[in-house]
């Protein structure tokens, strides 16, 4: 009989890297547009406007 708890240890590892590595991608690629969201309704609850920048994740209120 053989143990295999290490091996089941060892698969939730690979699984854990991976989901991080996929989250850090999406927070790499969207990540300023979701900064211009939270932005954009930063300036419309202080009655700013709000002032796209030329990328993504440079807007800012005015």
């Amino acid at each position: 009989m053989r143990n295999n708890k290490g091996q089941a240890l060892t698969e939730y590892i690979l699984i854990i890297a991976l989901i991080s590595v996929i989250a850090i991608t999406l927070v790499n690629t969207f990540g300023g547009y979701l900064k211009d969201a939270i932005t954009k309704s930063g300036c419309e609850i202080s009655a700013q406007e709000y002032v796209k920048g030329d990328k993504p994740g440079e807007g800012y209120c005015k």
